[in-house]
């Protein structure tokens, strides 16, 4: 049986924020995310680079696992922690199913592609070979309120 370590998940949670906020400067919708080992080490972070890179796939929480895995140089990435600021979407839910992430943490809910709580529940679907713990609800108000001014500069932009 291996040492379970709790972790305070705040400090990670900020780091996404911060990342968040890179999206959100680059013109991208401000998601970040942070991938971290059981011992608190950070393997990775990013942000949504989906109009930087002209890659539907380039959601901040696939760029965090494709970069771990390179790190760790395999696809298993069995006793991480994703921390990601907005609810992970279906294909960013498979990909954590898919790598073996232990457990994920996100600020806010998508009430409109959410795939964790919101629309669907992909991490609790009995029927996949693998289980994410979830925790939700660490950076809510921030990630809240730079998602709502991201959206709220882009239809003043679009109507003036």
């Amino acid at each position: 049986m291996g040492i379970v370590v709790t972790l305070d998940y705040e400090p990670f949670m900020e780091l996404a924020l911060q990342e968040a906020k890179n999206a959100a400067q680059s013109g991208e919708v401000p998601v970040g995310a942070v991938l971290i080992r059981e011992d608190g080490a950070i393997l990775a972070k990013n942000h949504n680079r989906r109009e930087v890179d002209h890659d539907p796939s380039a959601h901040a929480e696939m760029l965090v696992i494709r970069e771990a895995a390179q790190k760790l140089g395999g696809w298993r990435l069995s006793g991480t922690t994703l921390l990601v600021t907005l609810e992970p979407c279906i294909m960013c839910a498979g990909a954590m199913i898919l790598s073996r992430l232990d457990r994920l943490v996100f600020a806010t809910a998508d009430p409109k592609a959410g795939a964790i709580r919101s629309l669907y529940e992909i991490l609790d679907d009995k029927r996949l070979n693998h289980r994410v713990e979830v925790c939700e609800g660490p950076g809510r108000e921030s990630a809240q309120a730079l998602l709502q001014e991201f959206f709220r500069s882009r239809r003043r932009t679009k109507n003036e």
